[in-house]
C-alpha cells in the first residue's frame, strides 16, 4: 500500500512539473513572438521614417547650411524636453506632423529658419508609427550636427526660438 501511494505521489509530481515545463515553453513561445512582432513593427517604422522624412530630415547632409528641415535627431531632442513619457510625445510628434502650424510650433527657431513645415498627406497609424520609432531608438544625425549644437546651443540642444525662451 506504501509503494502505491509512493508512485502515485511520484507521478503526481512529474505530472505537475511536464505542466511547469510546459507553461515555462509557452511563455518563451509568447516572448519569441513578441519580440519579432516588435522588430517587424521597427523594421517598418524605420522606412516609413526613411521614405517619409529623410527626404527633408536629411542624415546626410553635408552641413547645416545646406538642409531645408532640422535633422530628425533635433527634433527628438526637442520633443524629448517637453514630452517624457512615450504617449504624449508620440501624440504630439503625431499631431503636428497631421497639422503643422506656426502657432503650435515648438521648434521656434526651426520654424524661423525654415518656415512651417509644409502640410503632408500622412496615414495617422504611420505617424505614430515613425513617432513611436523615433522615441525607442538613437537616431542617425549628420557628421556636422555634434559641431552645430555646440556652436549654436551650447551643446545643450536649447534653440533661440522666435525671440523666446523655450
Amino acid at each position: 500500500m506504501k509503494n502505491k501511494i509512493i508512485y502515485f505521489f511520484l507521478a503526481g509530481l512529474l505530472f505537475v512539473s511536464c505542466n511547469e515545463n510546459k507553461k515555462e515553453l509557452s511563455q518563451v513561445v509568447d516572448n519569441t513572438q513578441a519580440t519579432t512582432e516588435y522588430k517587424q513593427e521597427s523594421n517598418e517604422a524605420y522606412t516609413l521614417l526613411k521614405n517619409q522624412c529623410y527626404a527633408c530630415h536629411s542624415v546626410s547632409s553635408i552641413s547645416h547650411d545646406e538642409i531645408i528641415a532640422p535633422p530628425m535627431v533635433a527634433v527628438k531632442r526637442r520633443y524629448s524636453r517637453m514630452y517624457d513619457n512615450k504617449e504624449d510625445f508620440v501624440e504630439a510628434i503625431s499631431k503636428w506632423a497631421l497639422n503643422p502650424e506656426k502657432e503650435n510650433a515648438i521648434m521656434r527657431g526651426a520654424v524661423v529658419q525654415f518656415d512651417v513645415m509644409p502640410k503632408q498627406v500622412f496615414k495617422e497609424e504611420d505617424l505614430k508609427k515613425i513617432a513611436a520609432y523615433i522615441y525607442d531608438n538613437e537616431l542617425e544625425e549628420p557628421d556636422w550636427f555634434k559641431k552645430h549644437e555646440k556652436e549654436m546651443h551650447g551643446g545643450n540642444g536649447r534653440g533661440k526660438g522666435m525671440g523666446r525662451n523655450q
